[in-house]
């Protein structure tokens, strides 16, 4: 799984680990044939289904595909979504 706390670090380590973190985002969204604008329209759709049950803060979102490890060591694809929410509607 990507070290995602290591981008807020002080310590970013060098430039070549730095571009090889994002050398391998680049190749998980060729190898799940992810175009941006298919990401936009999952990302249209998430947010018209969590909008019926929650106010989101849209500035914060963050929704992306990246790679993680399941037990079997195999990386896999994985959506991604960091969706701050302002406040829960009342149903």
């Amino acid at each position: 799984m990507l070290d995602v706390f290591k981008f807020f670090s002080k310590d970013q380590g060098t430039s070549k680990n730095v571009a090889k973190e994002r050398l391998k985002l680049v190749l998980v969204h060729d190898r799940t044939n992810c175009s941006p604008n298919f990401l936009e329209m999952v990302k249209g759709d998430l947010l018209n289904v969590i909008s019926d049950y929650m106010e989101i803060e849209e500035e914060g979102l963050d929704i992306r595909i990246t790679k993680t490890k399941k037990d079997n060591n195999k990386v896999m694809p994985a959506l991604v979504a960091n969706i701050p929410i302002k406040k829960m509607k009342n149903r």
